[in-house]
């Protein structure tokens, strides 16, 4: 008996989507076999197509000036705008694109250093969620950011 092995590539256009592609496979022979019937194989394979998604943030305010311990108002701060964008920069359609993002919003002795005023969607449904059991924020002691560059 032999064996033969081969890799099949197939290549797939944008403006056909596929969900599946069937190969058909037939061995023949000069020789006179007993069970011809079992020399044709027909595979059919799911077709999965990989996203090519772009991920950018913008924002307005770029430093941000925090006071020493004690000196600490409770007044709001100067107000910035964060804008995030999802690219889909390849040919296939994407669907149910989940994007969670974790806002610092706690510091020393549990000070709020961040408050959403609003969001603004286009293209999008945005839900503001309360950090959970799970994701608690937790606080950063102001001597854990001495070394801290940026």
């Amino acid at each position: 008996p032999s064996q033969v092995s081969f890799t099949l590539e197939l290549e797939f256009s944008c403006s056909v989507l596929l969900d599946h592609a069937e190969v058909t496979l037939q061995a023949t022979s000069d020789s006179t076999e007993a069970t011809p019937q079992d020399n044709m194989v027909k595979l059919s394979v799911p077709i999965r197509y990989e996203p090519n998604l772009f991920l950018s943030s913008n924002t307005n305010l770029h430093r941000y000036e925090v006071h020493p311990l004690g000196t600490f108002t409770h007044s709001s701060g100067p107000e910035f705008t964060t804008m995030v964008k999802v690219q889909n920069l390849g040919c296939y359609p994407i669907q149910n694109i989940t994007l969670h993002m974790a806002l610092p919003a706690l510091g020393h002795h549990q000070a709020t250093i961040l408050s959403v005023t609003h969001v603004l969607a286009e293209n999008a449904t945005c839900m503001l969620q309360p950090s959970n059991e799970g994701t608690q924020v937790v606080p950063v002691p102001p001597e854990d950011l001495l070394h801290v560059d940026r």
